[in-house]
């Protein structure tokens, strides 16, 4: 691993353990208001390992009486207390919820499996315990979590069909396609999971090596390491959790940096059961933060909702809503689709003409931002990463830009790049954007994604399509768009060999272009 890479792990190692340092206080105050109606419980899981619990239950509960059951796995690095003010509102509501911290991380006992078979296991072993020591009902069973909580929730109701309903909070559906999309690895946001687990648990001989060959990005390992991915991916078993009908709702943030919103609406699409999609403003779990502090929150609110239908009967008009559920980065309201295709009523195509090269290894100034921090902004402030276009230097960075628009344009979905490349080497990495530029030139960021190529002929033009990661952005009237495509952006690795060259053409008989999906107006 290079010095830079080292240098990257110790800066995310830092960063998280002030982040956890802040969510031990988070943990702290709800445990303090719900210490007399939570038991504390060792439960032991797959092979024997020991997985530190606590149980919060309805007031007065007993034997004569059974309740419906809610299984919550921790978070990536967050300890059980991480859900103790929900877990409390929920037992109010009727509930007993048993919380767990995963194996690998603080008191639990095992190593870091990365929702692996152990993991699983685990959950269901969970099931078991709370059935055989709670006042549990088997016939009502749900699962839930945020991020790594969410991922290990979807997986086990494809392999546990006692699980009758699943909300799934910034989770990922398929790994490889949140960390590894278009053959580039996602280096900041891998690093930050490397860093919290060497911090608050206790990394496995596998995920380890895992990490290794990813930063090294040693492509005689990468088939070892899509399978591994896949294998962690409720993708890989979707049609096992369509046989087992859990009611599947599915939440995450437009700018999540972790877990992109494409692969979670790719997954929703494939789902044949009761299902439920929300996109919010944010980043990797900030749209559910403040409901882990007790306060109120949109989608703990409708995870609750949905277990009150599902799991308790209750007629709450949830499944009457619309199930895709949206709200955009530009304005304050939430949207309702009957599916995912409907987002886009229709598509613009912006033509990229001409023939553009650019040289390599330099960053044009134009970057996707800094994982978690620039999507925060985004969330709260309107304030996603910005680029004057004008300045950009053209050496590095190939430019296309619309028409200015005479009304607003509503973007929302997923805009798709389609252009012809032609390397000076065999291998490369490019990265496209995706802005709004206002009259003085400055750029909003509203979307991105990377794309890496190997073992192309240099001097041989190829195809290349490349859907931008999803979202839902307002261009006003009087901006344009501009598409902009360099070589460098801090938050992937880049795969350009010194001194290599891209040229992007359109030829005659297959024009390049981004197509822009809009609503309808």
């Amino acid at each position: 691993m290079g010095t830079h890479r080292k240098a990257l792990r110790t800066t995310a190692v830092g960063a998280v353990s002030a982040t956890l340092i802040a969510g031990g206080a988070l943990g702290l105050a709800p445990a303090a208001q719900a210490a007399d109606a939570v038991r504390f419980v060792d439960i032991t899981g797959d092979g024997g390992t020991v997985l530190k619990a606590n149980v919060v239950m309805p007031a007065g509960a007993d034997g004569a009486h059974r309740y419906p059951l809610l299984v919550l796995p921790t978070s990536w690095g967050l300890p059980q207390v991480e859900y103790l003010a929900q877990a409390q509102k929920l037992a109010d509501s009727g509930y007993i919820v048993v919380s767990y911290n995963v194996r690998g991380f603080w008191q639990s006992g095992g190593e870091i499996e990365v929702a692996g078979p152990p993991d699983i296991a685990d959950a269901s072993k969970v099931i078991d315990w709370a059935l055989a020591n709670t006042p549990a009902d088997s016939q009502h069973i749900g699962m839930a979590g945020v991020s790594y909580g969410a991922g290990i929730s979807l997986i086990a109701a494809a392999h546990d069909k006692r699980i009758k309903a699943v909300a799934s909070l910034s989770g990922w559906a398929d790994l490889i396609d949140s960390i590894y999309s278009g053959r580039t690895q996602h280096v900041q946001a891998a690093a930050l999971l490397d860093g919290a687990s060497l911090v608050t648990g206790r990394q496995s001989p596998e995920i380890r090596q895992i990490f290794d060959d990813f930063y090294a990005s040693n492509l005689s390992k990468e088939q070892d390491m899509i399978n591994w991915g896949k294998k962690r991916s409720a993708a890989t078993y979707v049609d096992q959790l369509n046989k087992n009908g859990a009611a599947v709702m599915m939440a995450n943030a437009w700018g999540d940096t972790i877990f992109a919103p494409n692969q979670y609406a790719n997954f929703y699409e494939k789902l044949t059961g009761p299902k439920r999609l929300e996109f919010r403003p944010g980043d990797h779990a900030t749209a559910e933060l403040t409901g882990l502090f007790g306060l109120p929150n949109d989608v703990w609110t409708d995870t609750e909702r949905w277990f009150d239908h599902y799991l308790k009967g209750e007629d709450n008009g949830i499944n009457r809503e619309e199930p895709v559920q949206l709200k955009s980065r530009s304005t304050g309201g939430y949207e309702g689709y009957p599916d995912w295709k409907s987002v886009a009523a229709t598509e613009r195509k912006i033509a990229l003409g001409g023939t553009t090269t650019i040289h390599t290894n330099v960053d044009s100034g134009a970057d996707g931002g800094i994982v978690f921090l620039s999507s925060i902004l985004d969330q709260i402030a309107q304030l996603p990463p910005m680029a004057s276009i004008p300045l950009l230097p053209r050496r590095w960075a190939a430019v296309w830009q619309s028409e200015k628009y005479a009304a607003a344009q509503q973007i929302r979905g997923t805009a798709e790049l389609h252009t012809t490349v032609t390397p000076t080497k065999e291998s490369g990495t490019l990265v496209a954007y995706l802005y709004d530029v206002g009259p003085l030139g400055l750029g909003k960021l509203v979307s991105n994604a990377p794309y890496t190529f190997h073992g192309r002929t240099p001097g041989e033009p190829f195809g290349l399509d490349l859907d931008l990661f999803s979202t839902a952005y307002d261009v006003p009237a009087g901006h344009r768009l501009a598409l902009v495509v360099d070589t460098v952006d801090p938050l992937y690795i880049e795969h350009n060999p010194s001194g290599a060259q891209l040229t992007f053409s359109s030829p005659a008989n297959d024009p390049s272009y981004v197509s822009i999906p809009l609503r309808k107006q």
